[in-house]
């Protein structure tokens, strides 16, 4: 397997799979290219937002197994299992956390600093996920648990302001 500083080309893009799985290109952020792939999240997110609950969750849903697959083909063209510039799993991450979450700027902000935190920091038992569970469901298992992390404690924070 490479290294997972591996540069990665802008070339990259062309390839379908790898244009998802590095967030439209978002990914290819030499700093911090998780943060670049949440923030790509976002407008996105305010295409989702409009939807109807049941049908947003399915879109989540769709795109989380979706991810999986593409995160896991990336990786391994990539020849780097969780590479940082395969953010998929952080568009997903930030969308779960955005589920049901209150309208407003204010929010999207929150959701998205929430999700940073509980992403970088990986509490129990986001750790020990990714270091123990490999393939596409291995990239994709702790951004699901820390969005869903962020999302309980985002719930939270609207009922307590």
């Amino acid at each position: 397997m490479g290294s997972s500083s591996l540069k990665l080309s802008p070339s990259l893009l062309k390839d379908p799979v790898h244009f998802l799985a590095l967030g439209f290109g978002s990914g290819l952020s030499p700093k911090a290219p998780g943060t670049a792939g949440t923030l790509m999240a976002i407008p996105l997110y305010l295409l989702l937002q409009p939807l109807s609950w049941p049908l947003y969750l399915a879109v989540v849903v769709v795109t989380a197994l979706a991810g999986i697959a593409i995160c896991d083909v990336s990786a391994k063209r990539l020849g780097v299992h969780d590479h940082p510039g395969i953010v998929w799993d952080e568009f997903v991450g930030y969308w779960i956390t955005m589920f049901l979450a209150p309208a407003g700027w204010i929010w999207i902000a929150i959701g998205f600093v929430l999700f940073r935190i509980f992403d970088i920091l990986k509490p129990w038992p986001i750790r020990w996920l990714d270091r123990h569970v490999d393939g596409g469901f291995g990239i994709m298992v702790d951004d699901i648990l820390a969005g869903i992390f962020a999302l309980g404690v985002l719930q939270a924070l609207h009922l307590w302001i």
